[in-house]
């Protein structure tokens, strides 16, 4: 629910439930690593705790960001938009030089040693501070129009082929631009593009799946991660290994699951099961029952952050909230749905509950700002 405190004459409100959540989602998570990951840790490292205790060392950084950003008033954040969107671009190019690193082919980390940060997680946050200062700043009235539109559309569209190019990170890409869009929908109060385009957007995205389909081995890398999605069987020794083990995973828990721990699929059957795919595992240990109930907890996780964006007084908290929203919402639906095989496989890794304490500090520090809107949220005296 939503609390009330005493701010001199004012009131204002704190979250205790958005609060309970996070933390709840946290702890759930650095649970599962543990019982995801032990068994490889041990093997690779002789430390069966050597994932949850990177993580954990993560999940308090974020724990501390998230309550100390909360404290600082939303308003201040305006004057990093900017130098937001300027350190996200820098650091995509920054893998280009000595401190970008390779792993599993890709080179989409900076760093050295023990310590690395994703460019494409830092661009997630820096895209909605930009885009809620901008829309802020554009007004109501004016969003509607095509110029503003191109601006922020656009902004999404430039940051996302960066990150594309540069990274080849598609589902990072895919959550910028997502961002974007979901953040003017918000603030135009003309729905009908959106709807117009949403369509002509599945219709194009339908014809492409046809002709991959109908054009078969022609075709590059993502032609070929197309055709395993569609396919998954004929492709089970290759493209759609990790898909088809991850869907052995569900299928063999049932209902209410093997029980926590007693997962066989993440004895080096799921590749890397403590990242993308920990979703498959949770549904092997817990079943259905465990897997709905961490989607509910995701739900109620945005139910209370539109509550706070709804309440927000100004254009800037609102749209910094929607797109908080946004990211969490749609990063949750790709993973969940990578898993499931509703869509073609790409990595993308679930708020909160995944392997990376990159992602996991991040994230927690945009629930900060989050919290830090609902406490600016003034309800007078009672």
């Amino acid at each position: 629910m939503l609390k009330k405190k005493n701010s001199g004459t004012n009131e204002y409100f704190v979250d205790y439930s958005l609060l309970f959540i996070v933390i709840f989602l946290v702890g759930f998570g650095l649970l599962m690593i543990y019982s995801v990951s032990s068994y490889k840790a041990f093997a690779s490292t002789g430390d069966s705790a050597y994932f949850l205790k990177r993580q954990a060392i993560a999940a308090l950084l974020g724990l501390v960001a998230m309550i100390v950003i909360s404290f600082v008033p939303y308003q201040w954040w305006k004057a990093l938009a900017v130098p937001a969107i300027a350190v996200s671009v820098i650091s995509l190019f920054l893998l280009y030089t000595p401190l970008g690193l390779t792993r599993n082919g890709a080179t989409r980390w900076l760093g050295r040693g023990a310590f690395s940060v994703q460019p494409a997680e830092i661009c997630k946050i820096g895209m909605i501070l930009f885009l809620a200062t901008i829309i802020s700043k554009i007004g109501r009235n004016a969003i509607r129009s095509l110029r503003a539109a191109v601006i922020v559309i656009g902004t999404g569209v430039i940051l996302a082929v960066l990150i594309r190019l540069i990274s080849d990170n598609m589902s990072s890409a895919v959550i910028v631009l997502g961002i974007s869009v979901v953040m003017l929908f918000v603030a135009s109060p003309d729905y009908k593009p959106f709807l117009i385009g949403g369509a002509l957007g599945l219709g194009a995205i339908a014809a492409a799946v046809y002709f991959i389909d109908s054009t078969s081995q022609n075709g590059g890398f993502r032609f070929r991660r197309v055709l395993a999605w569609l396919h998954p069987e004929e492709y089970s020794d290759s493209g759609s290994f990790q898909t088809v083990q991850a869907m052995y995973a569900i299928g063999s828990g049932g209902v209410f699951g093997k029980g926590l721990g007693k997962s066989i699929q993440k004895l080096g059957f799921v590749p890397e099961p403590q990242n993308d795919m920990i979703f498959s595992i949770i549904c092997e240990e817990l079943g259905l029952f465990g897997a709905f109930a961490i989607i509910l907890l995701f739900i109620m996780l945005i139910w209370r952050l539109m509550i706070i964006a709804s309440n927000c007084e100004d254009s800037f908290g609102c749209m910094l909230v929607s797109g908080i929203i946004a990211h969490i919402s749609i990063q949750v639906i790709l993973n969940i749905g990578v898993v499931t095989n509703t869509i073609p496989n790409t990595g993308i890794s679930l708020p909160f509950i995944s392997y990376g304490g990159t992602a996991l500090l991040l994230t927690m520090s945009e629930l900060g700002l989050a919290l830090g809107v609902g406490r600016g949220i003034s309800v007078g005296e009672s």
